[in-house]
């Protein structure tokens, strides 16, 4: 297929219909952030994606794009449910709702600087993380765990694990609709039940930042942020039950793609009409993952709290959380016609503009909260939904990585990183010095790029920029 790009203006690009394509690719980005090497495949998954059956408008790429199993990380699409429409797990990832929090603290930067050796202590003694380990709640069983899938964070909260405004400030409530535990192997739940409550590995982390800049006044204000205010940004998702759920669908997909007549140029977009057996079953296992991811974050909202009780006596209010990784049932006008679609987000946040139903109302007159982490010794964005985003009211949800961790394990050793960044001002907590390393901040694309490119492409606008004070990371 050609994969050439043609300006459509500084921070659009289009990718012409071609072969089997079925609408064309649209690629949010400025010429410094597309894809460089000669074997990145990032452009080649966005041309496959727009082969899926039901596929509409086009197949979208987010400023932080880069490559992923079947979609790229940054690909956003939907499928026309009425018109044979499929739901691809690829199209959601592994990490099913690995999203973003922001907590707002009750202290600003400097006076809590005398504490903050003794908070990241804490921090760093007391949030598990790195691959397989425990978790701060260990749940009892299957059955109550079936209570989680289908409740989220709401379960969380109920059992004593946060306060009733936490739900309000959750993208869908804490809990996506529709879950289906049924459909959730016990392999699933087996790695479930000890991990509630962890950080996990690769790029999740724990960071305590600080509000460096606010770009909207009023919006910062009704978000709970201003300048100098101490916030706790936490970063992960699913932890191993989503990965397994993940696997037990992609495999039962890529066994049915004959039957249902489907042809896709990569085995890693194995899919199913959404409202096939297949496609349902899918989706009620991946609504009931992701409502884990929801309730993981939110015992990581506990285990904050109680640090910055004990190390500085103040709170934390929760801003928002928002997923990046998920499939949603959603009506969007397409042609002119109102359509029910299964909208695909891999590594895109929800972007819904001002004055939308789905929004809290204290926050309706802003737009969505879009949560965009940097890298531990940049920066990090929240930024508002905004109208007229055509890639179905989404936006990027981070810096986007250029080198694989193979590549950055070759260049960075995780102990000068680690006395670099502290030089900076910067405490690190690190599981290990090579998961340090996987991700220093020249592995990734810069942030302030990819802001500017989301808020030039119509995406989303900034509220704040947030700097990094403390990292715990994955």
């Amino acid at each position: 297929m050609d994969m050439s790009l043609v300006p459509e203006g500084p921070y659009r690009f289009r990718m012409d219909r071609c072969g089997p394509m079925r609408v064309p690719g649209v690629v949010f980005a400025t010429p410094d952030l597309l894809p460089r090497s000669a074997g990145d495949r990032t452009l080649e998954q966005v041309a496959n994606v727009a082969t899926l059956p039901g596929v509409v408008r086009a197949s979208f790429a987010m400023p932080d794009m880069h490559w992923g199993y079947g979609f790229p990380i940054g690909g956003v699409a939907a499928t026309d449910i009425d018109a044979g429409g499929v739901v691809s797990p690829g199209g959601v990832g592994f990490d099913i709702s690995c999203g973003v929090r922001l907590l707002a603290a009750g202290i600003d930067r400097e006076p809590l600087a005398p504490s903050m050796r003794r908070l990241m202590d804490l921090l760093g003694d007391t949030v598990p993380r790195g691959a397989g380990r425990g978790g701060l709640w260990k749940l009892s069983g299957r059955a109550q765990m079936e209570k989680l899938l289908v409740a989220g964070a709401g379960y969380a909260v109920e059992q004593g694990h946060g306060v009733a405004r936490d739900l309000e400030r959750c993208e869908d409530g804490g809990a996506l609709a529709d879950a289906d535990p049924s459909q959730v192997g016990q392999r699933a739940v087996d790695r479930g039940l000890q991990q509630v409550g962890s950080l996990g590995s690769g790029n999740h982390f724990l960071e305590v930042q600080a509000v460096d800049q606010v770009y909207d006044a009023e919006a910062a204000r009704a978000f709970g942020l201003h300048t100098g205010q101490v916030c706790v940004m936490i970063h992960c998702g699913s932890r191993g039950l989503g990965h397994q759920v993940c696997s037990d669908h992609v495999r039962v997909m890529d066994q049915s793609l004959r039957a249902f007549g489907i042809r896709v140029p990569d085995r890693q977009l194995a899919c199913a009409p959404a409202v096939s057996t297949p496609g349902r079953a899918y989706l009620g296992a991946m609504a009931a993952a992701a409502n884990y991811g929801r309730a993981n974050r939110q015992l990581l909202t506990e285990a904050a709290r109680r640090a910055f009780a004990t190390a500085a006596q103040t709170g934390l209010d929760l801003v928002y959380d928002v997923s990046h990784n998920i499939a949603k049932i959603e009506t969007h006008e397409v042609d002119g016609v109102a359509r029910r679609l299964c909208v695909h987000r891999k590594g895109a946040t929800l972007a819904l503009p001002p004055g939308h139903p789905d929004l809290p109302a204290d926050l309706a007159g802003f737009g969505h909260p879009v949560l965009v982490p940097g890298t531990m010794g940049t920066a990090s964005y929240v930024m508002a939904g905004v109208a007229g985003n055509d890639a179905f009211a989404s936006a990027a949800h981070g810096a986007g990585r250029v080198w694989s961790r193979h590549q950055a394990l070759h260049r960075v050793r995780g102990e000068q990183l680690r006395d670099e960044l502290a030089s900076r001002g910067i405490a690190v907590r690190p599981s290990s010095w090579r998961g340090l390393a996987e991700e220093a901040p020249d592995a990734y694309k810069d942030v302030d790029l990819v802001v500017r490119a989301a808020e030039g492409a119509g995406l989303a606008r900034p509220v704040a920029r947030l700097v990094p004070l403390g990292v715990v990371k994955g």
